[in-house]
């Protein structure tokens, strides 16, 4: 038999662990070592070290013990429970202290380890660290509360299992409907897979059993921000600071919420107080530095920003913010703290990221371009590895779009939406100049700028559904466009342009800027036949090559990889030829180097497309105030400049994967 088959592995794992509970811990450890002789896929030598360690340090061991959980902790430092075995191995050596740490990095890893709770509760006691022995107890209290099968939930949950995670909290809910912890744990685990419709019907249900329950109320708040719901998110917080009016989390909710609604003076204000209040919390300070970015005051932006690495020096959310102000250049000595801050052991991974990010982004200032892509590339590659991102997924949404948006179904159904010609999408790949369009077109004194709305994905999010069958790999959505209720058009129509009314000012029309809506061009033919579509295309190279240095918020989880990034840019190229094929004049495809060109050819043509008169503040853009709120903000505040187009070609030595897929020579 080949050993290396997955079921003879899992099967000896299972053989290795009956051996320790049953204390036969020499024979655990020989068939762990021959077995780890014969596999070489990193998980499995993970958990071979693990049942190694435990049966050696059972045999009292402790020497062996101690060196295979470090071969372990070598593999992977972040293994909570590596990290808990390490503390008991330091135990039986008498090393309290070093048992002390370890335990301390495991519960930071995974705060349900009740076992390294209770450990680290008699140590504090040893050292008379009163303060966190009583920390300890509440929140081993806290833990113990929770029904098993909770438990195990919020272990799998800090683990990144989450699949098993979101089966045993199903499963409970089945039998505990109304248990609100549940509710709320199971919403956790939809944010996390970004299912987020799944999270708000959940976390809005459990509102409505327990009216009063504080942290589901403020998880849905932090959810509605996500989404980019903020109308409704304002009414969640006020209804949270009525019962914690001095909550300054609350009222920084509150301040991004005001952010999120265009009142960005109110947010300065209230971000300002709130330091006011408590000025040691470097957040603060970056929120209200992303609010001073988004009304302009680009000197405040970046003071705060300052304040914020000054008071936690490994803030990379900090230094990633200055980066992506696009105008600022680090010194020698931010560049050299950096590069101090990207080698401390542990380090949390965003903050990683986000300091490989903006050291890219400083050696590329510089034109070390051989650094700067090498910063890069290993942000990149820690954001692809903690994704899971599947490139062929998008691909099959694109397949699927075009067998069945078919001409057929847009004659059929193609009238039935709401007439309204309110909304112009913009639509493509992001870092395509789409946030320089929707500048130029928010110049027009007929035209409301707005930002990037979440209403498109979901309601396509709602419409596609559950996957119950596990064979058919095709979901309901688009398929089912030719199949729903007829009325239904109408009415999605009109709840969207309901939902983003709270966006707009005067204006008769306003821009949805969303890039990732060209997948649902047809769904937004079918519900808003009368709307406009513009699709912000930039030549292949530049566009790929301006995602990968770009570390996005949330949501262009394919940018992380340059193959990724090439067989979407492929994907979307093959999708807008559909559209144009199906859908004649509904999309204009603009190019961004057209618009460098000659822009004021291309913004007459936009304007005569939307059936908008001539104006030369669309020429002007750059003098326009408004409030914006994505990476390109200060490049849009200023006159149109050609460097840009050429910057991926300092970096063409490396680009050969992403040359490749793109068919370039």
């Amino acid at each position: 038999m080949n050993i290396t088959t997955q079921p003879s592995i899992e099967a000896q794992l299972k053989s290795i662990q009956q051996s320790i509970q049953s204390a036969k811990f020499n024979d655990a450890i020989k068939q762990g070592k021959a077995l780890q002789k014969h596999t070489i896929d990193q998980q499995h030598q993970i958990e071979l070290w693990y049942l190694i360690a435990i049966a050696q340090r059972y045999a009292k061991e402790f020497s062996n013990a101690l060196a295979s959980i470090n071969a372990l902790l070598k593999i992977n430092d972040e293994h909570s429970r590596a990290n808990q075995e390490q503390g008991y191995i330091h135990l039986a050596l008498k090393k309290s202290q070093q048992a002390k740490i370890s335990f301390e990095k495991a519960v930071k890893l995974n705060p349900s380890l009740v076992a390294s709770w209770q450990e680290l509760i008699q140590l504090y006691r040893e050292t008379e660290q009163m303060d966190e022995v009583q920390k300890s107890a509440n929140q081993l209290a806290k833990l113990k509360k929770l029904p098993p099968a909770l438990l195990a939930v919020t272990e799998l949950m800090h683990e990144g299992k989450l699949l098993q995670a979101e089966q045993i909290c199903r499963r409970f809910l089945l039998n505990n409907q109304r248990h609100i912890e549940g509710m709320c744990l199971l919403a956790e685990i939809g944010m996390e897979l970004k299912i987020y419709d799944d999270a708000e019907f959940l976390l809005a249900s459990a509102l409505e059993l327990a009216p009063n329950h504080i942290y589901a109320r403020s998880q849905y708040l932090n959810l509605l921000i996500r989404i980019g719901k903020f109308k409704a998110a304002e009414q969640q917080v006020e209804n949270l600071l009525v019962e914690q009016p001095e909550n300054l989390s609350f009222k920084v909710a509150k301040a991004n919420v005001l952010t999120g609604l265009g009142k960005v003076e109110q947010a300065i204000m209230l971000f300002e107080q709130v330091i006011e209040k408590d000025k040691e919390v470097a957040g603060f300070h970056l929120q209200l530095g992303h609010a001073l970015k988004a009304k302009g005051d680009i000197i405040k932006a970046v003071a705060a920003y300052q304040q914020a690495y000054r008071l936690k020096p490994s803030y990379g959310d900090a230094f990633w913010s200055l980066a992506n102000t696009k105008t600022y250049r680090f010194s020698d000595e931010e560049i050299e703290k950096m590069q101090e801050q990207q080698s401390i052991e542990d380090l949390s991974l965003v903050d990683k990221v986000q300091l490989h990010f903006a050291t890219g982004k400083a050696f590329e200032d510089r034109k070390d371009y051989q650094q700067a892509f090498q910063a890069y590339q290993q942000g990149n590659q820690l954001q692809h590895n903690h994704n899971g991102f599947d490139i062929t997924k998008i691909e099959q949404q694109v397949t699927e779009q075009i067998k069945y948006c078919t001409r057929e179904l847009f004659k059929i159904r193609g009238h039935l939406g709401l007439n309204a010609a309110d909304p112009i999408f913009i639509v493509g790949l992001p870092r395509a100049g789409s946030t320089l369009l929707e500048q130029i077109l928010a110049s027009h004194s007929q035209v409301d700028g707005t930002m990037e709305l979440h209403n498109i994905l979901g309601l396509a999010a709602k419409l596609r559904g559950k996957n119950q069958n596990p064979e058919n790999k095709e979901s309901q959505y688009p398929k089912n466009l030719a199949e729903i209720n007829q009325d239904y058009f109408k009415k999605f129509g009109q709840q969207f342009i309901d939902e983003t009314r709270v966006y707009r000012e005067q204006a008769p029309l306003f821009i949805d800027k969303m890039p990732n809506n060209f997948l649902h061009i047809g769904l937004i033919k079918l519900i808003l036949p009368n709307a406009k579509i513009i699709d912000a295309r930039r030549s292949p190279m530049a566009c790929c090559f301006s995602g990968f240095k770009q570390l996005f918020a949330e949501g262009q989880d394919f940018s992380y990889s340059l193959e990724d990034i090439g067989r979407y840019y492929q994907a979307y190229l093959k999708l807008m030829a559909h559209w144009h094929e199906v859908l004649p004049d509904f999309v204009l495809t603009v190019s961004h180097e057209d618009v460098v060109d000659d822009l004021e050819t291309q913004v007459r043509r936009m304007l005569e497309f939307c059936g908008l008169p001539f104006e030369q503040s669309c020429i002007d853009f750059h003098k326009t105030k408004r409030n914006i709120q994505t990476p390109s903000s200060e490049q849009v505040r200023q006159p149109i400049y050609k460097s840009a187009t050429e910057q991926w070609q300092h970096f063409e030595q490396y680009l050969a994967p992403l040359k490749e897929v793109l068919n370039i020579d």
